[in-house]
């Protein structure tokens, strides 16, 4: 994987391969990013622009043609060890247990969604962890020579699973690293991360893809189509997120036919059917109600900034363009910030416990009013 094949993140790739060029790396880098940003693809590239024989010094990307190259792209590379979240298996469970859904994941998912790791586990509810024995398992391989090239990296993917006394054998290792040795971790969650290891690393902090540039990673470096910069906007740049929202489209159907109902019997003041509506929601359960009141806000701030007729800045699927084209005059300065607020009490009543029905009734009520200011 080349640094040119990573979306985004300019800054930090600059910064990596000025520190490669001028013989500056550190033994022990901390990439951290957001969910979806594709910082796990980011530490892959930068161990290969590392291991690369094929590479003038002066040049900021791989040859992606050399041996050593061609075994990073085929997951075979001797002197990159990969350590992760695993279930446990058996007695001293480590990563290479789990090796063969491993390159699996790298090979079919490089954006590495965790939820798809978990059930590749065999487990979805299970609680993946870095084991005890991994540490030792890496330290071996840490104290010999890199096979062919001058650097053993260590590559460690989501640190904060470490148990502590893995944590515990890691901060030794990178406190007297061996000859020839670098550790890369790559985390969502760095504050979760031991804070004895956490500083002694060089730590480069990565931004969440902008909503056009996670668009145009779901479709594949192509212009993207609405749909696609619609979910990139709602997943706010995870790209993992995103991809799960598009293939989410009958939920998101069902939520924009409630959210219509919503809107045109409130605007009809038809009370009878909006308690039959509310009623309706109540029955998705209480995870399903908080996400369509979420979408529900994003609808109105949608159909609010469609009232200044710039379509650059919208972000909506075709089925809500159409919807919206003449429902968005309703909302407007007098009336938006007061329906995001009922929206948001609403989902926080209900993540509360409340009473989903009477919680439901209650903002049918009031949008009501505030659809006629």
């Amino acid at each position: 994987m080349k640094l040119s094949d990573i979306t985004g993140h300019d800054n930090a790739k600059l910064r990596l391969t000025t520190m490669v060029q001028n013989g500056r790396l550190p033994h022990a880098l901390l990439l951290s990013a957001p969910e979806g940003s594709g910082e796990m693809m980011l530490a892959r590239a930068l161990a290969q622009y590392i291991h690369c024989t094929g590479r003038q010094p002066s040049h900021s990307d791989s040859c992606g043609q050399c041996p050593a190259c061609l075994l990073h792209q085929s997951l075979n590379h001797t002197d990159l060890h990969y350590i992760y979240p695993v279930l446990k298996k058996g007695t001293e469970t480590t990563s290479d247990d789990w090796q063969p859904q491993w390159r699996d994941l790298l090979t079919k998912d490089p954006w590495m969604d965790f939820n798809t790791w978990q059930a590749m586990l065999g487990n979805p509810n299970g609680q993946p962890k870095i084991y005890v024995h991994d540490a030792e398992n890496l330290r071996r391989k840490m104290a010999l020579s890199a096979r062919t090239s001058a650097l053993n990296i260590a590559l460690i993917w989501m640190p904060e699973r470490m148990e502590p006394a893995t944590a515990n054998k890691l901060l030794k290792l990178i406190e007297e690293p061996e000859d020839g040795s670098m550790f890369i971790l790559v985390s969502n969650a760095p504050g979760e991360i031991l804070p004895t290891i956490y500083s002694r690393c060089q730590r480069i902090e990565l931004r969440r893809l902008s909503d056009l540039q996670a668009a145009s990673a779901l479709a594949n470096g192509s212009n993207p189509s609405p749909d696609q910069l619609a979910a990139a906007n709602i997943a706010e740049g995870n790209v993992t997120q995103a991809r799960k929202i598009l293939s989410k489209n009958k939920e998101q159907e069902k939520f924009l036919d409630l959210f219509t109902q919503l809107m045109r019997l409130a605007y009809a003041r038809k009370v009878s059917e909006l308690k039959i509506w509310s009623e309706k929601v109540a029955d998705l359960g209480r995870d399903a109600e908080i996400r369509f009141l979420n979408y529900s806000q994003r609808l109105i701030r949608e159909n609010f900034i469609l009232n200044l007729q710039n379509p650059q800045l919208n972000y909506l699927t075709n089925p809500e363009q159409q919807f919206s084209a003449r429902f968005h005059p309703f909302i407007n300065e007098r009336n938006v910030e007061q329906l995001i607020d009922e929206l948001n009490l609403a989902a926080s009543d209900i993540a509360a416990n409340g009473n989903a029905k009477i919680i439901l009734f209650d903002l049918a009520i009031k949008t009501i009013i505030l659809l006629k200011q």
